[in-house]
């Protein structure tokens, strides 16, 4: 069984688990003593053993008293063995507290007795319930420090239970314990004999523990196709749901593609049948086309197959969410681009509260609406955790932004498809007598961005070169005429500007566009939209100063005494380019002189078929 002890900051998760360990007498004689010359350095329990230390392993932990990152521990008694999640209480650290809850059975929320259900608590409860985990032991710890009050129990018993009724737990079994003392963890104590329930280690023993994942649809995620030869082609993954034995229907759920299974192989040999939670490597009957990332099922109980959805989602970047930006978006073995196109409403933990929002912060939970750049077989994640929980990752820093509950996917679309043209890109381009791409001017506001461009498409259509330019401003009088300053605005003014240039580009045209694109997310974004070689970073390098002395709209001015908020340099972030295809130096060259450069850049690239002047 696995479980996971979570609550406010100092309730006692990590004694708790110390606690269980040395009862159960699974601490070695080696580690008993250096437990006992720790305890001496960063114990808090003055000249007893501080069990806390068992856990907390992390010099961070110790020096603080508090726990940092997810500890896992693992133990058994005669009836069962158990893995256990150790989790932080602080809020910065809810993420990880996510992780360890997220391959949980059952969570051990602690409560202080002497504080009662704290935000905290309700967070972690929420999460718990958001990750799918149905049972729930409540355990009131510190119940030594409020004399053994049967009151004080029974209030928060009472308080935890009502706040609990939308989290759709199928089992809450509240304990009166101490982790300090061993009250309650795993012998009765006879300081509590109004409670006349199991002790922690025995409900821990007794409560069902199935996940019911035999008996779920079968689905089997292809992590790696072996080809070790030329005579064998398997696919590798382990089974995340229901059974298989050779003989039997499946189907490639993305493709539709059906074949039979022919041999179940691993190291040991062939199987008979394979269930949930076995590593195997499936060989089919038919040559089936199958990569890594591919979803393996039964026919009559296929998963969705969708590239939007619905899902839930809790954030854990410092970096907040911004509805439109393109993230990558892992399910199983399968990596896809993806994008939030709706920030549907922020959810209040404490009141469950549906509250309006543009963007999401660290550790908020919200519900959202996912697009994927290529179909995804899924299921909800109340039904299979390994097929419905994905993470997004920031495309910049590689980190995990988020992790997500899939609720359903969003049918809306699925009559859409794509309609074949007649006439591609490359022959609207060559009867243009050029290749399609984006020169993108980035840079402040003042810095030079217009002037350039207007001189570059100017001297463009004098050749007869096809173009079409796109400016900040112009755009915002009908496009983006809804949109503000926000940083939440300015990221979607930008997806909305990156598919019209690209539409332009489909159209074999040169497309010119002047934009401030403070963000360098939102600037890869438009990259990513078009082929390699099609998008061109010019940098119109101009320093602040400089855009202010100039300041033709007198916007640095109003903007210096607050009349315009959110403006980039002044009250918002301008993220500069690292590498950008060209970079214009306006302080050193006049304005005709870099239009030159950007004429010379292209010709070079082989956008356009010779140079002039």
């Amino acid at each position: 069984m696995r479980f996971i002890t979570c609550g406010s900051v100092d309730d006692g998760k990590s004694t708790l688990i110390g606690r269980l360990l040395y009862d159960t007498r699974l601490i070695f004689d080696d580690q008993l003593s250096a437990l006992e010359r720790d305890s001496r350095k960063y114990g808090t329990t003055g000249p007893a053993i501080d069990l806390a230390l068992l856990v907390d392993g992390l010099e961070a932990e110790r020096e603080q008293g508090i726990t940092i990152d997810v500890a896992y521990r693992y133990f058994a008694t005669e009836k069962r063995s158990f893995i256990v999640a150790d989790t932080p209480g602080h809020e910065q650290y809810t993420r990880n507290m996510a992780t360890g809850a997220s391959t949980a059975d059952l969570a051990v929320i602690l409560v202080d007795a002497r504080k009662g259900i704290l935000t905290q608590t309700r967070r972690h409860s929420f999460i718990c319930s958001a990750l799918g985990i149905r049972r729930v032991a409540v355990a009131v710890n510190k119940i030594d420090l409020v004399d053994y009050s049967h009151v004080a129990f029974a209030e928060i018993e009472a308080g935890y239970r009502a706040f609990a009724e939308k989290l759709g737990f199928t089992e809450i079994a509240a304990i009166p314990l101490s982790a300090l003392t061993g009250a309650n963890v795993t012998a009765a104590s006879p300081e509590t004999p109004w409670y006349r329930g199991p002790t922690l280690l025995e409900h821990l023993e007794e409560v069902e523990a199935a996940s019911g994942l035999r008996d779920a649809p079968m689905r089997f995620p292809v992590q790696w196709v072996n080809r070790p030869n030329l005579d064998f082609r398997g696919f590798a993954g382990t089974l995340a749901s229901g059974s298989v034995r050779p003989g039997d229907a499946i189907v490639v759920a993305g493709s539709g593609r059906t074949s039979r299974v022919a041999r179940i192989v691993t190291m040991e040999g062939d199987r008979e049948a394979a269930v949930a939670g076995d590593s195997v490597t499936l060989t089919l009957e038919d040559e089936v086309d199958v990569a890594r990332g591919d979803v393996l099922a039964h026919p009559e109980t296929r998963p969705e197959v969708s590239n939007q959805f619905a899902a839930k989602l809790i954030w854990m970047d410092e970096e907040p969410l911004y509805p439109g930006r393109s993230y990558l978006l892992k399910l199983a073995a399968r990596t896809v681009p993806a994008t939030v196109t709706a920030l549907k409403y922020k959810i209040d933990v404490n009141s469950f509260d549906q509250l309006a929002a543009k963007t999401l912060g660290l550790n908020e939970i919200a519900e959202v609406n996912v697009e994927t750049g290529a179909a995804l077989a899924f299921d909800a994640y109340a039904d299979n955790r390994d097929t419905g929980g994905f993470i997004l990752i920031d495309r910049e820093s590689n980190a995990t932004a988020a992790a997500g509950m899939i609720l359903h996917g969003l049918r809306r679309a699925t009559n859409i498809h794509r309609h074949a043209s007649a006439v591609d890109r490359e022959t609207r381009a060559a009867l243009k007598r050029q290749r399609p791409a984006i020169l993108w001017f980035t840079g402040l506001s003042g810095s030079g961005k217009s002037t350039i461009a207007n001189l570059v498409e100017k001297r463009l259509a004098l050749a007869g070169q096809h173009t079409m330019l796109l400016d900040g401003d112009n755009v915002r009088h009908g496009l983006n005429k809804d949109l503000g300053f926000t940083d939440a605005d300015r990221v979607e003014n930008i997806r909305r500007v990156g598919e019209v240039a690209k539409l332009f580009v489909e159209a074999g045209t040169l497309t010119i566009c002047c934009f401030i694109s403070p963000f360098e997310a939102e600037r890869e974004l438009v990259r990513s939209l078009v082929g390699e070689g099609e998008f061109l970073e010019i940098f119109v390098d101009t320093p602040l100063a400089v855009c202010e002395a100039r300041d033709p709209k007198g916007l640095y001015a109003r903007a210096r005494a607050g009349q315009i908020p959110n403006f980039t340099g002044v009250s918002s972030p301008y993220e500069r380019p690292q590498t950008p295809d060209l970079l214009l130096d306006t302080t050193q060259h006049a304005p005709e002189q870099l239009a030159q450069q950007v004429i010379d850049l292209i010709t070079q690239k082989g956008l356009i078929q010779a140079a002039f002047g």
